[in-house]
């Protein structure tokens, strides 16, 4: 080990466990300060440039504060492309790339999607470009988000239509029908605040995250709603859910006359998509 990993081990081992902070000590050398990896793995000793010294002390300061990786090199992975990031929006998940690529599967042939909530826009960038004859829209209430989403837009060469829309309004006049809506709205309820990591907690939007604790299922029922008048017949509704609410979702879905209500795990065993046609 060269003095700057063991330098960046030191620095966050109070604050993160063993294993992130091997990760995250390869990640800044390597991606972040642009070193050599095997010059890293060799143990080679490195001497920074002022310049990168001083790089390298704030993203250690960063880190220390549970500020996430993600949000420091401005960038995240999704369904194998980077997308900008910032506080404005959250950081895509793993079992969010599950969703788009379920969708990709049952809807090769869709010729109009919607994705409400779009933050990053990384379900509607990632669908438009694995399904390129399709055309995709994608609301967000947020302006700084759709901001992101359009830069991401652009940088990955996509064509999403991106509107703002807060989808609990009651009218925004004629809107065109679709093959697919999906949604990864607002799901987290007011009380697992106290269960969740600092990092997420203090740091990702929580206009993007929260429920009130008695109405945790306030954008599903206005989807469902919404998706009765905008899906084609035998259009598919695709949503990513609390793991906790799976059964009621699906009972709300059916209440809403949809059809072949499907609740699907995640790569972790949990529930994670509900998937209904109308």
């Amino acid at each position: 080990m060269n003095r700057i990993t063991a330098y960046i081990r030191q620095s966050l081992q109070e604050v993160y466990p063993p294993e992130e902070v091997k990760a995250l000590s390869m990640l800044i050398c390597c991606d972040m300060l642009g070193l050599d990896a095997l010059d890293i793995y060799m143990g080679k000793d490195i001497i920074l440039s002022e310049c990168k010294q001083r790089e390298l002390e704030n993203i250690i300061f960063r880190l220390q504060k549970n500020e996430p990786i993600q949000y420091i090199r401005g960038i995240a992975e999704f369904c194998g492309r980077n997308f900008k990031v910032a506080s404005g929006v959250l950081i895509p998940r793993p079992e969010t790339a599950e969703l788009v690529e379920l969708i990709v599967e049952e809807n090769p042939n869709a010729r109009r999607l919607l994705d409400i909530g779009t933050g990053s826009g990384c379900i509607a960038i990632s669908l438009d470009k694995k399904l390129p004859d399709a055309e995709v829209e994608a609301w967000d209430i947020s302006g700084e988000a759709l901001a992101i989403a359009r830069k991401n837009n652009e940088a990955l060469e996509a064509r999403v239509r991106f509107l703002q829309r807060d989808v609990l309004a009651d009218d925004w006049g004629k809107i065109p029908s679709f093959d697919v809506i999906v949604s990864n709205p607002p799901y987290v309820t007011e009380t697992e605040k106290n269960e969740m990591d600092a990092n997420v907690l203090d740091w990702e939007p929580g206009l993007a995250l929260f429920v009130p604790d008695e109405d945790p299922l306030r954008f599903y029922n206005r989807i469902a709603r919404l998706g009765s008048e905008l899906l084609l017949p035998g259009g598919k509704l695709y949503f990513e859910i609390n793991q906790a609410y799976g059964r009621e979702t699906a009972h709300m879905l059916e209440m809403n006359q949809y059809r072949d209500v499907r609740v699907i795990k995640d790569i972790f065993g949990k529930d994670r998509i509900v998937t209904a046609n109308r």
